[in-house]
Parts: structure tokens; C-alpha cells; sequence
């Protein structure tokens, strides 16, 4: 009976493991995907700062042509 309870209490812990690895798996990929979103916010912000800096640029570049 003792091995009984013993494979009993191993099957329970193998499952609580289980669930709480598959929680974690869920919260690792939902944060994945914030990351990527949030990548993607940065990569589109960064892409428009460098077109002011280029309009800027050309901008500026066209007053020194004028002067």
C-alpha cells in the first residue's frame, strides 16, 4: 500500500507540475507578444523620427543652397 501512495503522491506532484508549466508557457507567450507588439510600436516611431530628420535635413540643406 505504501508504494501505492508513494506513485499516487509522484503522479499528483508530475501533475501540479504539469499545470503549472503550461501556465507558465501561456504567460511566456502572452508576453511574447507584447514584446512583438511593442517592437513593432518602436520600429514605426523610429521609421517616422528619421523621416523628420531627413525632411529636416533636406530642409536645411535647401536654405544653405538658397543663401
Amino acid at each position: 500500500m505504501d508504494k501505492l501512495q508513494a506513485l499516487e503522491s509522484t503522479v499528483d506532484s508530475l501533475i501540479a507540475r504539469c499545470q503549472q508549466l503550461a501556465n507558465d508557457n501561456r504567460e511566456l507567450r502572452r508576453q511574447e507578444a507584447d514584446w512583438l507588439r511593442e517592437r513593432q510600436r518602436l520600429i514605426k516611431n523610429n521609421e517616422a523620427a528619421r523621416s523628420r530628420v531627413e525632411a529636416m535635413i533636406n530642409r536645411l540643406k535647401g536654405l544653405t543652397q538658397e543663401s
